[in-house]
């Protein structure tokens, strides 16, 4: 997993909710709350999403942009982003690119059983696109706060 000064992958390319390539390089310039998750429509992973949701008026008043990451579709992503009023972009990545080049796909173990899946994890890259803070194996329950108490020391 990428680590506080590591460079992001900047030129890694994923599709967002409507269908159209994106990567972080076109977001060089501002801070980046990039969180990888599971899965749409999961119970942690929206209460995740609705709790960084409510967070993102804070946020962008800090001039940060949160972005979620799933191997789930385009199509999926639309659905649970206006299900939930989401305020923020969802980035597809179904092949793991992006979730491999940060570390945030790997092994993982459910009653014994180990498989290959998402670390739900989230990272903060800066404006010159450097890693600056990295959460590995995050509880969605209180995330947004910590992310938000980590942002308004930094900017």
């Amino acid at each position: 997993m990428l680590t506080s000064g590591s460079p992001a992958p900047l030129t890694v390319s994923v599709t967002d909710e409507n269908g159209q390539q994106t990567n972080l390089k076109s977001l060089l310039g501002k801070y980046v709350v990039l969180y990888f998750y599971p899965k749409d429509n999961t119970p942690g992973c929206t209460q995740e999403a609705c709790n960084f949701r409510d967070a993102n008026s804070e946020l962008k008043k800090l001039g940060v942009m949160v972005i979620g990451v799933s191997k789930d579709s385009p199509e999926s992503h639309k659905k649970f982003k206006e299900q939930h009023n989401l305020t923020f972009p969802l980035w597809s990545d179904p092949d793991h690119k992006l979730l491999s080049a940060f570390g945030a796909w790997g092994e993982k173990k459910m009653f014994g059983k180990i498989y290959m899946g998402i670390i739900r994890s989230t990272f903060i890259i800066d404006p010159k696109g450097t890693i600056i803070k990295t959460w590995e194996k995050v509880s969605p329950k209180n995330h947004d706060q910590e992310v938000l108490e980590f942002m308004s020391k930094q900017t």
